[in-house]
């Protein structure tokens, strides 16, 4: 019984670790692949995430429960925190620092021009579905 429970350890491991490595190919491929920076950081930002979670997980898996497990969950929840507030920093800095802001993304001078538009393309969205 206890064999059993050693495979299937391994395989949930070997799974979520080949997981992760699958998520920081395409978090690769997506910073190369994209043009402008707010992009390319929140390829980053969300395989970096997503990936060290599971490839992290994957590790606490195979090391059992014990102090190590411990450590590398405080390190799976500092960066579950630190990682989005630090993409979300630096996606603020590019904002303000930007002078060409304009030629990769559309500005509201007021979010209710912003509602505006949500709201006239929602009624479109729902006349186009009432259509068919």
């Amino acid at each position: 019984m206890m064999e059993i429970f050693e495979w299937i350890r391994l395989i949930l491991g070997a799974a979520l670790l080949i997981s992760g490595l699958i998520i920081f190919l395409v978090e690769l491929f997506g910073v190369f692949r994209m043009n402008y920076v707010l992009n390319r950081m929140h390829a980053a930002a969300m395989g970096d995430t997503l990936g060290i979670s599971f490839s992290l997980v994957g590790l606490m898996i195979f090391s059992g429960l014990n102090f190590t497990t411990l450590k590398i969950m405080l390190i799976v929840i500092f960066l579950w925190f630190s990682s989005p507030v630090s993409s979300h920093l630096l996606a603020r800095l590019e904002v303000m620092t930007n002078e060409k802001l304009e030629n990769h993304c559309r500005i509201y001078a007021d979010l209710a021009e912003l509602n505006d538009e949500i709201k006239k393309e929602s009624g479109e969205k729902e006349k186009g579905d009432e259509q068919i």
